[in-house]
């Protein structure tokens, strides 16, 4: 199971975004997540008629390794780290470190 889902509330710890916030839109690996308005690069990118694609310069996210992200705690209002907790009927949820909150209901 991983720490980080699509969707999670996130926020950057380190970096030229550090203290920015945003959701998780793919999680490629175990190791790295790409975050919605974070990490943007410039691309340049030929013209393919083809496939009906305009050329040009377009921008887009690249992905973040997870140490230098941190889950968004609404409780708290603060990043927060992530545990794991097994209920007692065998499923495991992901839990908030700083009060045992759970995150997935």
């Amino acid at each position: 199971m991983r720490k980080f889902r699509k969707g999670d509330q996130v926020v950057v710890l380190s970096g030229r975004d550090k203290g920015r916030q945003g959701a998780v839109l793919q999680v490629p690996d175990d190791e790295h997540v790409v975050v919605e308005g974070i990490n943007m690069v410039k691309r340049h990118t030929r013209p393919n008629p083809q496939a009906n694609k305009p050329g040009g310069i377009q921008s887009k996210e690249m992905p973040l390794h997870v140490a230098k992200v941190a889950i968004w705690n609404p409780a708290t209002k603060k990043a927060d780290r992530v545990g794991f907790k097994l209920l007692a009927d065998g499923k495991k949820v992901r839990r908030f470190s700083s009060n045992g909150e759970m995150l997935d209901a």
